[in-house]
Parts: C-alpha cells; sequence; structure tokens
C-alpha cells in the first residue's frame, strides 16, 4: 500500500502497546479541510491515517506514537484509549454535513490498512471499534452506512449472522460483556445498532436488538 506522508504536531508518546483500532469519519465538508484541522497544533487533534474517497491514504502520525482521536472514551474495562490505540479517520461529511455511503476505492484501502494494523500489532477482533462503541454519549461515527458485515468477513472486527438466540435478555449486563460503557445504556442500545443493526437505530431494546447482542457476546468469546 502507497502511503503519502502528511505530518502532524499533535502526538506524544504512547504508553503500553497497541491493541485497539478505531475508526472514525471525518465530518467535514472535504478531505482537505479535515487533513488542515488534524495538522493545526491550535486544534490538537490528530489521527495516525486518514483515508480520502478516492482510496488514497496518508499517514499524520507514526503508528509508535499517540494520536489523539479518541477523546474521552471506554471500551472492555479500558479508557483513555489514546494510550492504545491506532486511529483511522475516513473522508465522509458525517451527519452534520450531509452522511454519504463510503466510495468502493475508499472502502478497499481502508480494509487493506486495518489488516496492516492488526497484523502488525495483534489486534483482536473484540478490539476493533467504532468511535461511537467507545464514545457512545458524544459519537456517531463511522455510522450506520459503514459495512461492518463485510470488513468482518475479511477479518476485521466480528458481525452477528443474526441468526443466534438470545439469552436472559438483559441489555446492560450484555453490552457490558461486550465492552459498551453502559452508564447511559440508551445511548449504549443506540451505539450498538449503529453498528450491528443499522436498519433500526432507536435505542429501543427490542428482540431482535437483544438477540444480535446476545451472539456478539458470543462471537468475541465472552
Amino acid at each position: 500500500m502507497f502511503v503519502r506522508e502528511v505530518v502532524s504536531p499533535n502526538h506524544d508518546a504512547r504508553v503500553g502497546s497497541v491493541r485497539h483500532l478505531v475508526l472514525h469519519y471525518t465530518g467535514m465538508r472535504t478531505g482537505a479541510e479535515a487533513l488542515a484541522r488534524l495538522c493545526d497544533p491550535v486544534a490538537r487533534v490528530s489521527s495516525h491515517y486518514v483515508v480520502e474517497e478516492d482510496g488514497c491514504v496518508f499517514r499524520l502520525v507514526p503508528e509508535g506514537r499517540r494520536a489523539w482521536h479518541a477523546g474521552v472514551s471506554y471500551w472492555r474495562g479500558e479508557t483513555g484509549l489514546n494510550d492504545s490505540s491506532v486511529g483511522i479517520e475516513i473522508v465522509n461529511p458525517g451527519h452534520e454535513w450531509g452522511y454519504r455511503a463510503f466510495p468502493v476505492l475508499q472502502l478497499a484501502a481502508v480494509l487493506e490498512l486495518c489488516l496492516e494494523v492488526i497484523g502488525r500489532h495483534g489486534i483482536g477482533a473484540a478490539n476493533v471499534v467504532g468511535h461511537s462503541d467507545i464514545a457512545p454519549t458524544r459519537k456517531q461515527d463511522p455510522g450506520e452506512l459503514f459495512p461492518w458485515a463485510e470488513f468482518a468477513a475479511e477479518g476485521v472486527g466480528v458481525f452477528p449472522a443474526g441468526d443466534g438466540v438470545g439469552d436472559d435478555g438483559d441489555a446492560a449486563a450484555l453490552l457490558s460483556a461486550i465492552g459498551y460503557d453502559v452508564a447511559d445504556l440508551t445511548a449504549a442500545v443506540t451505539a450498538f445498532q449503529r453498528r450491528y443493526r443499522p436498519e433500526a437505530v432507536t435505542g429501543v431494546r427490542d428482540p431482535e436488538s437483544l438477540t444480535l447482542m446476545a451472539e456478539v457476546k458470543r462471537l468475541i468469546g465472552q
């Protein structure tokens, strides 16, 4: 994969190993705007990579350094995921500026990049997450149009087949076992649906969502 170097000043020393991969959308009108912001020292935000809609990949921060992309975050008992993650920003206007489907060339580049990062660091499937998974009260990205099922089929993350059976129907227990912060349960349910049930992002703990939660829990071995 050809990667263009665009240096961001917004990073610092990493503490510990890389254990998570976090996917975002940029949520800005253009990729150029996003790159400018991620490289602006005043903004104090960054990511390791940005993937443009045409599939062009930019590296802003070396993976051995901590980029500032996750913010206040939680996953499977860990907080402050900047310490332990590689962040990939996928150029898309997002819900504020006209959220749209991700182009084929872009998705192909993101998939290849994800597989490389996962391979380099031995990141487990349960720790491949979206920004909305780790910050459900604040974030929606990469959103319900991101093809998580297709990525899981290629070895990036997990996705339920939808033919499982529920267990005790306790959404808080199920989501907590998967990795979510359930302090705001409705937000956690919404984030789960945005990823695993994009046709029904309601925040309602309906039987279909509970069944999918139980299946995801089993997929990650919890």
